[in-house]
């Protein structure tokens, strides 16, 4: 983990204009999906690589700009801590889950006969000493 205080900047001229455009090329990328499919013309797998190019042609200008570069560094970052974790073996987690499963239907059987009670309670002597 960075442990170096960085000062946050606010984006650049040159960044906001790169996030507009990658914008614009996706918003035309589905656009022309939508469009180019109203008449039929065109199969939809054509019109979905179309909209997949738009989609990585977005991603890669936008990479370029300030936020683009803080993420692949956060995600650098993840995957070098995902290294890091210790994985429990199968057994662990066969174990883990058993033991999970058994407290839930113990704990819903005490909730269900605390409901029972609680209801015998109230339907039983609370509105019949009323009556």
């Amino acid at each position: 983990m960075n442990t170096k205080a960085e000062p946050t900047k606010g984006a650049s001229g040159a960044d906001i204009a790169k996030l507009v455009l990658a914008v614009l090329v996706l918003a035309a990328g589905i656009f022309a999906y939508s469009w180019f499919g109203a008449d039929g013309s065109i199969p939809q797998s054509v019109r979905l690589l179309g909209v997949l190019v738009a989609l990585v042609a977005a991603l890669a200008i936008g990479a370029f700009t300030a936020p683009g570069r803080r993420v692949r560094s956060f995600l650098g970052e993840s995957q070098f801590e995902m290294r890091k974790v210790v994985w429990p073996t199968r057994d662990e987690t066969l174990k883990t889950t058993g033991i999970i499963m058994v407290v839930v239907i113990v704990l819903s059987l005490l909730l269900g006969l605390i409901d029972l009670i609680l209801k015998s309670v109230v339907l039983d002597w609370l509105l019949k000493l009323g009556t």
